[in-house]
């Protein structure tokens, strides 16, 4: 076919103009198309049937036979076929296509044959039915081809601009799929497939050849690749991180392909690769929810949750938002973080049918104002707290302990106290790994918050009182992850603190779904730990981090290397490792990744005399005693004593919130 044929063909402009379109009017012109296709079928299924080009004599008769594309286009609306990327339909959308003709035809003989057939034939209803699906499939076939051929003539392709080798690694379909859409575009000629399964090597898949694991890096170095692009599902992350594993000791960028389900609902194209993802380098695969769980305490209830702009909170309400509550209140002190989550929150609810949409709340303010709490919770109805305002990172609150501890400590009091005084039904704390025998003041000041909740509890009040702990989230606002990633793409060095140092990881989206399930599972007084999986060693991350974006670590075996791993030393108040678990004694739930632990408490006369002390010590700027208080009240809590007198210093400056703390 020539170059010229191919350029009418393609019609550039126009065929552009209908891919920038909206996807409603998209759909439109599809179901004009469609109809149009479906009576032209029809007629010709009649006009054959009688031998003459047919026209009904009857009104009646052609109400029936215009009733037959209607009914076959409302199936395929139904059946999700307009919801499908005309450009990578795939044997789902001709399953699609089949099916819904079937049912069209069913629904449409059995009104046929109910009026008493009026001139309709029966071997036209079998007829049209054959003939239909073939025509659209036909059709979708068409235009697919014709949508993918304006890669060949777009002024945006350069036929002279290099072009550089990548190796697939997944020869399943979606590896094919992205080999074929790439042969179209400019910029990367794939050179082969990778693939773990043994029935696949050495085998052409549409004409290119399957390497073997055990021979990519021969492939690497004879073709000189540079990428690699992974095409292994995403609900399969474990076996992700063993090909990465593989993949870490070759010099090679890793890609990966976007979801199949993302594609086919046309949120991205095949070719939107992206760099790798953390969640892909720690491979833990995902646990379907219990959907009971998450609605049981969030559908159709008035949701509070504190702290709504941080990582987790910001999650929380994602997820919330999701269950249909009847109002959401987002509580923050940040009013910057407070904005872009109720806009967020809001832009989501106007895309939900009207009758779900909650109402939603917003709320400058702090967990310390009692007052601000207690109208919060009346003045809209809440019946279901999460508490997720804290201050969570570890120097900042080891410099300032007064600070952190009034927040952490007393902001959950206020939180609890007006939620037993208002009739809240349910408390959920969001506490951390550091909470268990914490070397730290922020770890001491989230176990004392969960005493508090604890002591509330042993009352056996109506509200249900529980915490959640668990470990580090991806990507949460001063992640480990995240600075490495802007440290590698300013050329280094990473910074480590130490080659030892282990932590256990959850993304996000994750925690928050855990959390919204342990909750829901409370009966007062539980301590709920998250299972996070196997722990990572920070160091390797960061190695593996700089290896899967082409460039090498530079040491002492690698002088010539990239990126150089700078080790700092810990932190104020930072352990080696983190432990979830104070006692030993956990039994599992009815979720998987969720085990309930038995964790020792204080009485609420004791814990009640313990705080009275502290508020003694923060207002007086006596860090001797705060530490003090903690190191009775906290099991294993040994503070760093190399900080005590940076901390008494700065303690002189900070002045004590003026509210009293009730």
């Amino acid at each position: 076919m020539s170059n010229k044929f191919i350029s009418w063909l393609a019609l550039p402009s126009l065929r552009q103009d209908l891919l920038d379109l909206p996807r409603h009017k998209k759909r439109a012109l599809l179901v004009l198309l469609d109809f149009l296709t479906l009576s032209l079928v029809l007629w010709s299924s009649v006009s054959l049937r009688y031998g003459v080009l047919y026209w009904p004599e009857e009104t009646a008769t052609g109400v029936l036979l215009l009733a037959a594309p209607v009914i076959t286009i409302i199936s395929f609306a139904y059946a999700g076929l307009y919801r499908l990327v005309t450009r990578y339909l795939g044997s789902r959308g001709h399953t699609r296509i089949i099916g819904a003709t079937a049912i069209a035809v069913l629904v449409w003989s059995l009104i046929v044959f109910m009026s008493g057939q009026l001139g309709v034939p029966r071997s036209v209803i079998i007829t049209y039915g054959l003939s239909a699906a073939a025509a659209i499939m036909a059709s979708r076939h068409t235009i697919g081809w014709l949508l993918k051929t304006s890669g060949i003539t777009l002024p945006r392709f350069d036929a002279n601009k290099e072009r550089h080798g990548v190796i697939i690694y997944g020869a399943g379909p979606a590896g094919i799929e992205l080999a074929r859409a790439l042969s179209r575009l400019p910029g990367r000629d794939v050179i082969g497939f990778c693939d773990a399964s043994p029935t696949l090597w050495g085998q052409y898949v549409s004409g290119i050849k399957v390497y073997r694991p055990e021979k990519l890096g021969r492939a690497i170095t004879r073709f000189d690749v540079k990428e690699i692009l992974l095409a292994i599902p995403s609900t399969q992350r474990h076996l992700r991180r063993l090909v990465l594993q593989e993949l870490e000791h070759h010099p090679v960028a890793v890609n990966v392909m976007p979801s199949l389900d993302d594609i086919a609902a046309g949120r991205v194209a095949v070719t939107d690769l992206r760099p790798l993802d953390v969640a892909d380098l720690l491979g833990r695969n995902s646990v379907p929810p219990i959907a009971a769980l998450l609605s049981r305490s969030t559908t159709e209830k008035s949701i509070l949750v504190t702290g709504a702009g941080g990582s987790v909170g910001s999650e929380l309400v994602r997820q919330v938002l999701r269950q249909k509550p009847a109002r959401i209140v987002l509580l923050d002190l940040s009013e910057l973080a407070l904005f872009e989550i109720e806009m967020e929150t809001r832009e989501t609810s106007a895309l939900m049918p009207e009758a779900q949409r909650p109402e939603i709340i917003a709320v400058l303010g702090s967990v310390l104002d009692a007052e601000v709490v207690s109208e919060t919770i009346t003045r809209y109805g809440v019946q279901t707290i999460f508490h997720a305002a804290a201050y969570k990172h570890v120097p900042m609150v080891e410099y300032n302990p007064g600070v952190g501890l009034t927040n952490n400590v007393f902001g959950t009091e206020i939180v609890a106290d007006a939620a037993l005084a208002h009739g809240v039904e349910r408390v959920v704390l969001i506490s951390t790994d550091k909470a268990v025998r914490p070397t730290n003041v922020m770890g001491a000041s989230k176990r004392l918050a969960e005493l508090v909740l604890q002591a509330r509890a042993s009352q056996n009040p109506s509200t249900i009182f529980t915490l959640v702990r668990f470990g580090n989230v991806l990507d949460s606002s001063g992640s480990v992850v995240g600075r490495f990633r802007r440290q590698i793409k300013a050329g280094g060095p990473v910074t480590v603190t130490d080659p030892e140092v282990i932590r256990y990881f959850m993304s996000i989206p994750e925690a928050a779904e855990l959390v919204i399930q342990a909750g829901a599972m409370a009966k007062g007084g539980e301590v709920f730990v998250l299972d996070m999986g196997e722990p990572v060693k920070i160091d390797d991350l960061a190695r593996l981090m700089v290896r899967l974006t082409g460039l090498e670590v530079r040491d002492a075996a690698h002088p010539q290397g990239d990126i150089e791993i700078v080790y700092t030393g810990l932190r104020p108040g930072e352990k080696a490792f983190e432990e979830l678990l104070i006692g030993g004694a956990t039994t599992g739930t009815e979720h998987s990744r969720i085990l309930r632990s038995d964790e020792p408490m204080l009485t609420p006369e004791e814990l009640r005399r313990e705080l009275a002390l502290l508020r003694a010590a923060i207002a007086s700027r006596d860090v001797d005693a705060m530490h003090a208080v903690l190191m009775r009240t906290v099991e294993g809590y040994r503070p760093d004593k190399d900080l005590r007198a940076l901390e008494k210093a700065r303690a002189a400056t900070w002045v004590a919130p003026t509210r009293t703390l009730h």
